[in-house]
Order: structure tokens, then C-alpha cells, then sequence
């Protein structure tokens, strides 16, 4: 039996990750998976959500709370499922590959059922060999991702520079650091789409159109 299908959208910061994957598990009867990544994995450590503020993979201090509660767990899964082969690394690398291994495993879980458009997490990476898996990349020019971070996704003006160059940064050091990957190589996306361009529905429609000629629908 083969795989169910699913999409993965990697995106440069505001490129429209979040809104074109929405119009796309939409148009496709699918559900989205973006911010669940992170409330996933919180409340498997026993984080209230209502505490799950930063929700983007630049959030060490997070990263690491989420780490240090995993790693005290008690419960048979976590003790044995995330500690074994972490006991003999120094606290800081112990608790981070806890927390890259719990994510992996949301990824994969999510993974299962199918039919599902996964926004970020080095889903893309995760997933690489996954068959009937359609891997997306969302790109657009800084001075067009500064306005919209700025328009519509409350970003200080003052700071929205800084904000798009980290963000970016740190999402390709996360994906490199733990998959060794290039997060902006386009050989390794299925579809490399400029939404500046295109616009989020026309980003969107080229996504369903590819995933109805594969006959996901």
C-alpha cells in the first residue's frame, strides 16, 4: 500500500508560508499542520499552550524549556523513547537532540494519516525520501517580504530588516544543523515559487494544480 500524499511548504520569512498553505489544504479538503508542530510538542513536555508564544524554529529559549521538561519526564515514552541515547552528552547537546528527536517524531506522526500540508519544522527535510510527498518552497524579494511583515504581520518597522535576516538565518542554520541540508537549495524542493510574483492564490493554485495532476484528489 503506497503512502498517502502530503505537501510540505518551506518559505522564506512573510513569503506567505501560513497563508498559502491554508488556501492549498483548503482547496484540496486537506488539513494544515503549521503552529500545531510546536503546541505538539509543548504539550508533550507539559507546556501550557496559552505559554507557546513563539511558535517559529528561532526560539531557543522556548526550544530549550520544552527540552529540560521532556528530559525530566517520567513517562515510559519519553523515557524511553527520547533519553536513551542522550546520557552520555553534555546538558546542552542532550537536551537538543531531545527536542529534535520529539519534533521528528510529531513530523512523522502527522506524516501518517496523509493528506495534510505541513508548513516548516525541516518537514521538507524529515520527509525527503517519503514517497507521494510534494515538497514546496516560497520565496519572494526582501524589500516585498518587509512590506508584508510589516502590513500584515505587525512587525516594527524600525526592526523589520533584522527580523526577516534572522529568521531566514536561523531557519537555515535549524535545518542544516539537524538534517544537513541547504534549506534554500531548490534541488531539493519539487516546486520553488515566487509569491511576490504570483501572489498567494496563484502560488496556491499551482500547488493543487500539481497535486491534481498527480492524482492526489
Amino acid at each position: 500500500m503506497s503512502a498517502p500524499p502530503l505537501i510540505t511548504v518551506t518559505r522564506q520569512y512573510a513569503a506567505g508560508g501560513s497563508d498559502v498553505a491554508r488556501l492549498v489544504a483548503g482547496a484540496l479538503g486537506w488539513t494544515v499542520i503549521d503552529n500545531e508542530f510546536v503546541d505538539e510538542v509543548a504539550r508533550r513536555a507539559g507546556l501550557p499552550p496559552e505559554e507557546v508564544a513563539q511558535k517559529e524554529e528561532r526560539a531557543p529559549s522556548l526550544l530549550t524549556r520544552i527540552a529540560r521538561n521532556l528530559a525530566a519526564a517520567s513517562s515510559a515514552e519519553m523515557s524511553a523513547g527520547t533519553t536513551a541515547g542522550t546520557a552520555a552528552l553534555p546538558e546542552a547537546e542532550a537536551e537538543e537532540a531531545t527536542i529534535l528527536r520529539v519534533t521528528d517524531r510529531v513530523i512523522r506522526e502527522a506524516a501518517t494519516h496523509g493528506r495534510a500540508v505541513l508548513v516548516g519544522r525541516g518537514a521538507q527535510a524529515v520527509l525527503a525520501e517519503r514517497p507521494n510527498a510534494l515538497h514546496v518552497y516560497l520565496v519572494a524579494s526582501k524589500a516585498w517580504r518587509m512590506k508584508v511583515a510589516v502590513d500584515h504581520l505587525g512587525v516594527d518597522p524600525a526592526q523589520v530588516e533584522r527580523v526577516l535576516e534572522d529568521t531566514d538565518r536561523d531557519r537555515d542554520r535549524y535545518v542544516k544543523a539537524h538534517y544537513g541540508r541547504a534549506r534554500q537549495d531548490a534541488s531539493h524542493y519539487d516546486l520553488t515559487l515566487n509569491t511576490e510574483r504570483l501572489g498567494f492564490e496563484g502560488a496556491a493554485d499551482v500547488i493543487v494544480s500539481e497535486a491534481k495532476r498527480r492524482h492526489w484528489t
